[in-house]
């Protein structure tokens, strides 16, 4: 029989997919060119990561700070926010994380009933990769005359703060651009989800929300009315 996850198990395995998405999303969105990127199999499908090491020390960063931070069950979201030259979001990648039991810290390395197994969580992050590398489908190219960049941002559940870092260095956190945040979100923006799954210990979704700024910007560029339809 083979063994379900453990708390410790999921939480590691969804901050190593959050880790491999990001450099996907930054691949797919053409933030950075693409032979800035190299080819590589994970969760036996072909994904592609980042070759600057001081982009891959931030994102490794940031993502171990992410992990503390779902220890102790403090994350309601991670999100990369995909900025224009103005520091405007125009993309939203929405990561939602939910504790959906309790577990005591001495049973977090004990298997837990009924949750899934490694390589069924593995599987399911296949299907989310998946689904990320043909998200131009569905968003369109963004326009490669504009200057975008991102940025890692994460938001807690209601009345926490992030914790005081563990080292000498300062905690790796500063306030969020409200217009950055989902709940800087427009009216008018798009939210598209593309997958969730709940491992039986943490559910994890993952949703592209298009923002009102980035329609603005295809009606405004396009006064012939050719660009994307807005419903």
């Amino acid at each position: 029989m083979t063994d379900t996850l453990t708390f410790n198990q999921t939480l590691k395995a969804i901050a190593e997919f959050i880790e491999v998405a990001i450099h996907t999303i930054l691949y797919v969105r053409q933030i950075y060119p693409p032979d800035l990127f190299v080819r590589r199999k994970k969760y036996d499908t072909p994904v592609y990561q980042s070759r600057h090491p001081a982009l891959n020390e931030y994102i490794s960063g940031a993502v171990k700070a992410v992990a503390d931070e779902l220890v102790l069950g403090n994350v309601d979201k991670v999100v990369v926010v995909i900025k224009d030259r103005d520091h405007v979001a125009v993309e939203r990648f929405i990561f939602s994380v939910k504790n959906m039991i309790q577990v005591e810290s001495y049973d977090k390395d004990t298997s837990v009933q009924n949750a899934m197994t490694p390589a069924t969580l593995s599987q399911y992050f296949r299907s989310f990769l998946i689904k990320l590398t043909m998200i131009e489908s569905q968003l369109g190219l963004l326009e490669h005359h504009e200057d975008y960049s991102f940025a890692i941002v994460m938001e807690l559940n209601d009345e926490k703060v992030p914790s005081v870092s563990r080292d000498k260095n300062p905690p790796p956190w500063v306030p969020a651009d409200q217009q950055h945040t989902t709940s800087g979100a427009s009216e008018d923006s798009q939210l598209h989800l593309l997958r969730a799954v709940d491992t039986g210990i943490i559910s994890l979704s993952l949703a592209v929300q298009e923002s009102g700024e980035k329609f603005q910007k295809v009606v405004s560029s396009d006064p012939k009315g050719k660009g994307k339809e807005i419903a």
